[in-house]
């Protein structure tokens, strides 16, 4: 089967399927899911459905995003959030945030919530990646107006976009860099964030869960170390004005010395697991206030937190040593069937804090009235097999499931 289409748009089917590309002349490429049958015609032959991409692509509960890297995994996303191939389908900017920095690629995460809503490109500091440049091309961003009509957002140390009007976020180390960022967006919005998320500039996998939460709300990602609470972050603490502060990780990664000093800016409260995957279902299931016992615990205005302890949500899977393709992917939880992000140590085991999570909280059941009247749930596998292994895939896709309620 192969589908004649410009380069620009055939990007996102290329993150989604890991096709073969050939070019074809004439400004065109060819998709080329090999010589297996064509949709919709049945075979005999055992390998069809992986000729198609499945289930290393998508399952009935699941879909990959399958990049190499972050930077191709940024992409895909980009043009999952916005396909950009229809009127009202392209973002009004992007953010080009930078590869040399994890803490600011997190940080810029916010700038994908209201009133901004840009998807995060990745780049290094030198040109831009040819992944990122024609996913540029094919989102064609009409510009922000509450950045000021700039098309593009550049965070850190990123090439500069000829041809598109840009605004500059700049910092000379990452407490700054994400400082700027927040005071940046806060702008936008014409008020800072109520809340604020405060986490570890030393270790990312603790980081990580906060940009999708960033991305869905627009609360500011800041930064400490294990020692204090650096200048740039005070400063932007106080322009907050008694924030409510969550401290993602654990008393390993984050003091208990450290939230003391924090406290003198506002209300402090920690959110954590021993271990990265069991320190991002924790925030996954928290809610602030608290969910009252024996009570659904959803979302409601001025909570804070995911509170997902009831299926029928999306979900997003990380490897915890690719901190970028958290920033690359927080646009999945800020649109479509939003959700948390969820992290694995190792690409060919489900660790059993994710495994119960899912468990618990994941399963969705039907009664008497049929599968048609239950909540589904959809899952978001980010990156290649080397990331996230297609057995993880499928036993993410399993626990997913609708399933008869006993």
């Amino acid at each position: 089967m192969r589908l004649n289409l410009p380069r620009t748009q055939l990007l996102i089917l290329l993150a989604l399927t890991g096709a073969v590309v050939a070019s074809c002349g004439g400004g065109t490429t060819e998709l080329i899911s090999g010589p297996g049958p064509a949709f919709g015609v049945k075979s005999k032959t055992p390998q069809a459905g992986q000729r198609l991409g499945f289930p290393s692509v998508a399952t009935k509960n699941t879909t990959r995003v399958a990049g190499a890297d972050p930077v191709a995994d940024a992409a895909g996303v980009a043009l999952a959030v916005y396909p950009s191939s229809a009127s009202g389908t392209h973002p009004p900017a992007v953010t080009l945030a930078p590869t040399g920095s994890w803490q600011g690629a997190l940080a810029a995460s916010s700038l994908m919530a209201d009133p901004i809503r840009a998807p995060i490109l990745l780049s290094g500091s030198s040109s831009l990646p040819s992944a990122t440049k024609d996913a540029l091309a094919a989102l064609a961003p009409g510009g922000s107006a509450a950045a000021d009509g700039a098309q593009v957002i550049r965070v850190g140390d990123v090439p500069e976009v000829g041809g598109l009007r840009s605004a500059t976020i700049s910092g000379h180390d990452p407490y700054s860099l994400a400082a700027n960022i927040d005071r940046f967006a806060s702008a936008a919005r014409g008020k800072t964030s109520g809340d604020v998320l405060v986490s570890t500039a030393d270790d990312p996998s603790y980081a990580m869960p906060a940009a999708g939460w960033a991305a869905e709300s627009g609360d500011a990602i800041l930064f400490v170390n294990r020692s204090s609470v650096p200048a740039a972050t005070r400063q932007a603490l106080m322009a907050h004005q008694n924030a409510r502060i969550y401290v993602l990780g654990p008393a390993s990664v984050i003091p208990d010395s450290v939230l003391a000093q924090l406290r003198k800016y506002g209300q402090v409260k920690r959110i954590s697991g021993g271990d990265p995957s069991t320190n991002a279902v924790a925030f996954a299931t928290y809610r602030d206030p608290p969910c009252a016992y024996g009570q659904p615990c959803a979302h409601v205005p001025g909570s804070f937190g995911w509170a997902m302890r009831s299926p029928g949500h999306g979900y997003v899977l990380l490897n915890s040593h690719r901190p970028l393709d958290a920033a690359a992917a927080a646009p999945l939880s800020a649109s479509g069937d939003y959700g948390p992000q969820l992290l694995i140590d190792s690409s060919s085991s489900l660790p059993s804090s994710v495994l119960n999570f899912f468990l618990d909280y994941a399963t969705p059941g039907y009664t008497q009235e049929g599968p048609t009247a239950a909540v589904y749930n959809h899952g978001w596998v980010i990156g290649d097999k080397s990331a996230v292994s297609v057995p993880v895939q499928a036993q993410m896709d399993s626990l997913l499931e609708v399933v008869p309620q006993r």
